[in-house]
């Protein structure tokens, strides 16, 4: 009975810390301003050492910027891709360190995964990261503390045209170019994610920048789509 009491209380204590945390995640960032015409890119789980250069040869042939939300650990592996990234004008930010579930993550080492995260892309890059997403769009009660002692801000996404199932490319083309809407967050994975997801990236890529740029759409940073737009802008 008292076995019993203890699994019951220590289940309701993780439901209130994992699945109760997700309360708090409407205060995190799920889109930009509607007041301009702006799209941010968004690519997260790399840097990987084959996908993530032909991305950035993409975006780079386009003259287009995204930020990239990098794992720690794998950051380290591929420093000159991190480098590359911000020579070209993009934005590096935190996926964490090691990719893991923050449900999974006690309070000790949900720090460790946004601390080391957090030193390790701001030394590669030469600057600290601002924003965050976390692993799985998972998040825990520790998290919130911890971003706020390195200054970064939980940053989700609007418009995911590929989640856990792979979809081919050109259904992720019509997916976004349907819903696009001024300050949409759009989630694209250039490592892991699903079965052969950053190859069906590449082959979506150039169609996305150039239809949403055809929509009229700016294609920006997420620092940059979370500025306060101008007052010629917004009136």
């Amino acid at each position: 009975m008292i076995l019993t009491r203890l699994g019951v209380a220590a289940a309701v204590g993780w439901a209130a810390y994992a699945w109760g945390a997700h309360l708090l995640a409407l205060g995190c960032v799920w889109r930009g301003s509607h007041a301009t015409r702006r799209v941010a890119l968004t690519f997260d789980d790399g840097p990987d050492r084959d996908w993530t250069p032909r991305v950035l040869d993409l975006l780079a042939g386009r003259g287009a910027r995204a930020s990239f939300f990098l794992v720690g650990e794998r950051a380290v592996q591929v420093p000159d891709a991190v480098r590359r990234m911000v020579g070209d004008g993009h934005e590096v930010a935190s996926h964490g360190w090691s990719h893991r579930s923050l449900w999974l993550c006690g309070p000790r080492r949900t720090a460790e995964e946004i601390d080391r995260a957090h030193a390790t892309l701001a030394e590669l890059a030469g600057r600290e990261p601002r924003h965050f997403r976390p692993p799985w769009g998972m998040v825990n009660a520790a998290m919130f503390g911890a971003l706020r002692r390195r200054g970064e801000r939980c940053v989700f996404w609007s418009l995911q045209p590929e989640g856990l199932r792979p979809v081919a490319a050109e259904d992720q083309v019509r997916h976004v170019l349907r819903r696009a809407h001024s300050g949409a967050i759009v989630d694209l994975h250039d490592a892991e994610g699903p079965w052969r997801a950053p190859e069906r990236l590449v082959q979506a890529l150039p169609a996305m920048i150039d239809g949403l740029r055809a929509a009229g759409y700016e294609l920006t940073t997420v620092t940059e789509l979370l500025e306060k737009p101008p007052a010629s802008a917004s009136a």
